[in-house]
């Protein structure tokens, strides 16, 4: 039996629907009536089209500040990282601390052998217990003599003497006192102290061996005041003040970003590198920062210009060179698309600057932009 054929397409599914012939026959189906259900097929087939247009995400171009950004690269460094070393000189007998302890102001770290400074410091107490009773033995003549003056039985020429023994003996006293002072603070000397809270980071000495003064035994490093230091190239040297922006990626939190503060900029520039230094604070929160962690950085620097600026993401860059953006025909309905070539100028914070092709008010595809087609109807998704 011949069989007639009507296939009707739906969005995303085909459904054939077979009519006998004979069966059109006994109906009496024109050849109008068959023009009928074709156009109302093609309508079906022209609204599933419609329905089939990509969808975009548009932005619109905007005329903003231009900025100039700069990368970065540094290293997290303490604001104080000392080499300590002992003020005198003589065999270590304790090591209080390891590498990666974390000390207080005042803790005692290294301890030396003060066995005879301890000695000395005796032997001059005893020096002074003497001093001292030779002083209230002068005192106690030289009243004498005052009496003894007072009845003519002396002359003035001898109490003077008896007044002058005692000034030198006061004066032998106090030389004794200063003495004692001296070699206590040399015994307390012996004991190498902590400057500030911090973390050892190095140990140079152990139980056992000389040290002098000026060698270096251990290594502190203060952890509660970080900074970041950026080498900066010269050329931007006049465009930074305090106020600059900067963002700062942690490369062992490669997902975060950080607001960072400059703090110091060093007007010296590195002669070898053409670079000059700049300090950066940044509140990390609760993200553990240490000194020799390697940070990646954008300085943003204003260029006193004002440009047409769109997302990275409308940009489409080709092998022959050509960089292009769609954009979307506002007088269209519904809405199409053109692709329209472009020169671009600075990029930053995710948007880059156009210097022809496009003007303030344009409305730029920014998603959905991979595989259009010159004057093909796009569905606006949403706006940016």
């Amino acid at each position: 039996m011949q069989r007639f054929i009507l296939a009707v397409q739906h969005i995303g599914t085909s459904a054939l629907t077979e009519i006998p012939y004979a069966a059109l026959r006994q109906h009496r189906l024109t050849l109008s009536v068959l023009a009928t259900v074709l156009i109302i097929l093609s309508a079906d087939t022209s609204i599933a089209a419609d329905d089939r247009s990509p969808l975009v995400v548009v932005k619109t171009a905007q005329s903003d500040a231009v900025i100039t950004q700069v990368p970065l690269t540094g290293t997290i460094t303490s604001a104080r990282v000392a080499k300590l070393s002992a003020e005198v000189s003589g065999q270590v007998e304790t090591v209080n601390v390891e590498v990666g302890d974390r000390v207080e102001t005042g803790a005692a770290l290294i301890e030396l052998d003060r066995e005879i400074e301890q000695l000395v410091a005796v032997a001059l107490q005893a020096s002074i217990r003497q001093a001292s009773a030779e002083l209230a033995d002068a005192k106690r003549r030289y009243q004498d003599a005052r009496r003894l003056r007072e009845q003519k039985s002396i002359s003035e020429n001898e109490l003077r003497l008896r007044e002058v023994e005692v000034e030198v003996d006061g004066a032998m006293l106090k030389q004794k006192q200063a003495e004692l002072q001296r070699q206590q603070a040399r015994v307390e000397r012996h004991t190498l102290l902590a400057p500030f809270s911090g973390l050892i980071s190095e140990r140079l000495t152990e139980a056992g061996e000389w040290i002098e003064p000026g060698r270096p035994v251990l290594t502190l490093v203060a952890i509660d005041d970080l900074r970041i230091e950026f080498r900066v190239p010269q050329e931007f040297y006049s465009g930074i003040n305090p106020q600059s922006a900067l963002s700062v990626t942690l490369d062992a939190l490669p997902e975060r970003e950080f607001d960072g503060t400059i703090d110091a900029v060093v007007p010296v520039s590195d002669a070898s590198s053409r670079t000059f230094l700049i300090h950066v604070r940044v509140d990390a929160d609760d993200a553990r920062m240490t000194p020799g962690m390697s940070v990646h950085g954008k300085l943003n620097l204003t260029t006193g210009r004002r440009g047409v600026v769109i997302p990275r993401d409308a940009i489409l860059r080709y092998p022959d060179g050509r960089v292009t953006v769609w954009l979307v025909d506002p007088d269209s309905q519904p809405p199409t698309v053109s692709e329209n070539r472009v020169t671009t100028g600075h990029g930053f914070d995710e948007r880059i600057t156009i210097l022809e092709g496009i003007r303030a008010g344009d409305v730029v595809v920014v998603r959905g932009n991979e595989s259009l087609q010159e004057g093909q109807q796009v569905s606006i998704q949403q706006r940016e």
